[in-house]
């Protein structure tokens, strides 16, 4: 039974993660900024989505569309509303 060794599974992998070195800065900045940066992504596809005239501004000059409508257009949101853009359907 689990309960009866003298390290679970829990324990064994607590010890092998704290012997990891950090993530790197970077990491933890882009991982605590990705559900907002989805959250943006998702409300600024559903403009262009419903309106042709921010749509089109977005095509032209995203960056400057998403600066109007109130966002600040950082790589990775830039990165995932042209992604999503530009998929089909």
């Amino acid at each position: 039974m689990a309960g009866s060794r003298s390290e679970s599974n829990e324990e064994a992998l607590a010890r092998l993660l704290g012997a990891l070195p950090p993530a790197p800065p970077a990491w933890v900045e882009a991982a605590a900024t990705l559900p907002r940066t989805r959250r943006d992504a998702d409300r600024i596809v559903a403009l262009a989505e419903a309106d042709q005239e921010f749509r089109r501004a977005a095509v032209a000059d995203l960056e400057a569309a998403l600066r109007r409508a109130g966002y600040e257009p950082s790589e990775a949101l830039l990165a995932a509303i042209r992604q999503r853009l530009s998929s089909p359907g």
